[in-house]
Formats: C-alpha cells, structure tokens, sequence
C-alpha cells in the first residue's frame, strides 16, 4: 500500500511515502544565528564543566549528574520516542507524568515538537521533508538541522502528519503550555540549586558540569540521526539508509537498532530479542510493564522478522532464525 501524501493517520507515518512525493531541489541555506550562538555558548561551558570535572567538581556532583542523563535519555527514548511518536506501548498516568519529567530534563525541545518531527522523519525518511535528512551529510543530519530554517518541503508536508493524539493528551500539553518554566528549571535550574545546596558545590562547578551533562545528552540523542544512519550494517533492510549501530546503542540506551527500528517501527522494544544487553529502553520498559504502569507492549513476530530478513537483509545477519531458537528452546526445555 502506498501512503496518502494528504492523508494523516495515526498509521500514515510507520509507512514511508514514494519519494517522488518530496521534491529533492536543493534549497538556499538560511542560517538562524541565535541558534547557532546559543549552541556554542553551551559547548563552551560544556568544555569548561569538562576540565572542571577533572579538578575540582565533587563525586557527589558527577553522580548526580550520571543519573540525571540516564533519566534524561531514557525519558526520551522510552516516552518521547517508543510512546509518544509510535505508540508502541501503552502508559498509565504515573508514567506518563514520570517520563514526561524526564524528557523536561533532557530539555531537547518538548515531547510535542519531538514527537511530530520524529513521524516527519519516518513518514519521509532521509528526504527534504525529513527534519534531520542523512543525505545531506553527517554534520547536518547530527547537528547542523538545528542551526537552519526548516526545509520547504518540510513545511508543505507538515500537516499530513498526525498529531491528534498528542493534542488530547494532558500530559504533554502541560509540558507544552508551560515548556519554559517548567523545562528550564528541571534542566537548568534544579540541577545546579541541588549540588550547591546539600553539599556546597560552587556555582562555577555545578553550572558548567550541568551543561556538560545536557550538551552529552543531546549529542548522544543526535547520533541516532547521524552516525546512525551512515555507518553499520542493514541485515534487516538493505534498501533504507539506517543501520545498526552499537556504539549508538551504548550512548543511547538502547536505539542503534536502527535498521531493526525502521523496518519494524512498532516495535516498542526498537529492536530484536537478545539485543538487551544493549537496550536498557526495552527493560525499563518491561519492568514497568511488570508493574502494570504500561501494557499493550506491541512487537513484531519473529516469523515477520525473519521474512523481511531474507526478502530485504543484506546478508549480515548472524543468529539463528527465530524458528530455531524457538525449537532448540522448546527441546532444552522438554530435556529439563
């Protein structure tokens, strides 16, 4: 079935568009300076938190702000990503307002934006109306999409894709509606006010060693669009541009299953079993899952995965099939 350009649906957005729906005319590149001002003021202070980390920031810090950029990930990949933008799964309320304050640390733009950029990105993979397209190079796709206006394409398309289920969620437009207050302190302002208060950390340290821990985040967000999409093995889907990446998978938590991810979308765990190692997303998950706090946790079968792996793989794929872990499971189970 090929998407409706005009249609929009919860659906529309897992299937990607002919890409003859997307002009491919290259555009005049209009720079936004305050973004680009505001993004080197923070790597700068980030270098600073960095050299200060070494000499005179206190364990206590470091540790708090480890914990904070675990939470700030896993706020965005289990919430504004796996939940929000693909409703892989279902959340009851407590974790929904959990993961809503963790993605408010992270503070990469609300759950709003990210989620309606993020089915830009996969209704119109790697294309102009792709918020952070690949094919335009490493550097625009990681970063350098921030530091422009958007692309005509991506304006003209903007409203084939579906957002009714974010407007009706309380949850993210209270984030929304107060995104600057509420955002701005759990990133910025908490974090910093925390060290200096309980155990006498100067401002210079927990400012600088704050904004390290926000711009790691970030990088670490971004190398999902970046490194993976340029750099891996598709065993998957060797006709998409994604790959499977591990060294993202470390940085992120769990998304550098990227081949696995776009050809499986669905998936809430954004990649396949036995993957967990890596994939600290997916355990959340399930652990939350094993507390009722989510359910309907949706995910491709491995009879599915297996016939996209030999239609569309590119021969990379190492493991057994599905079938026959299941059989070789099944027999050391009737051995016991």
């Amino acid at each position: 079935m090929t998407p409706n350009p005009n249609k929009s649906s919860l659906e529309e957005f897992h299937l990607q568009v002919k890409r003859s729906v997307v002009s491919e005319k290259p555009e005049k590149i209009e720079i936004v300076y305050v973004n680009v001002f505001i993004y080197a003021a923070y790597h700068l202070f980030a270098i600073y938190g960095l050299y200060l980390s070494f000499t005179s920031v206190k364990w206590p810090t470091i540790l708090l702000g480890v914990i904070l950029w675990t939470l700030s990930i896993l706020g965005t990949t289990m919430g504004s990503h796996r939940l929000w933008s693909h409703r892989a799964y279902k959340a009851k309320l407590p974790l929904q307002i959990l993961l809503m304050i963790c993605t408010s640390i992270a503070c990469q733009l609300t759950s709003y934006n990210w989620v309606r950029d993020h089915r830009m990105h996969h209704k119109y993979s790697d294309t102009n109306a792709d918020p952070h397209n690949a094919k335009r190079g490493f550097f625009f796709s990681h970063m350098g999409w921030l530091f422009i206006k958007k692309h005509s394409e991506m304006k003209r398309l903007g409203n084939t894709i579906y957002m009714d289920d974010v407007h009706s969620n309380p949850v993210l437009m209270f984030q929304k509606k107060y995104a600057i207050p509420f955002m701005g302190s759990l990133c910025f302002i908490i974090p910093v006010l925390i060290p200096m208060y309980f155990w006498n950390e100067t401002f210079a340290n927990a400012f600088n060693f704050n904004i390290l821990r926000f711009i790691l985040g970030v990088h670490s967000i971004c190398s999902i669009n970046s490194f993976a999409h340029l750099w891996g093995s598709r065993p998957y889907d060797e006709n998409i541009m994604p790959v499977e990446n591990m060294g993202v998978s470390l940085v992120t938590l769990g998304e550098g299953f990227h081949n696995y991810h776009h050809s499986f979308p669905w998936d809430y765990k954004a990649g396949e079993l036995g993957n967990n190692w890596l994939n600290l997303s997916t355990s959340t998950i399930d652990f939350f899952a094993k507390l009722g706090w989510a359910y309907d946790l949706k995910t491709a079968s491995g009879e599915v995965v297996d016939a996209r792996i030999k239609r569309t793989g590119d021969g990379t794929y190492k493991r057994e099939s599905f079938k026959e872990n299941d059989r070789r499971k099944k027999e050391k189970n009737i051995g016991h």
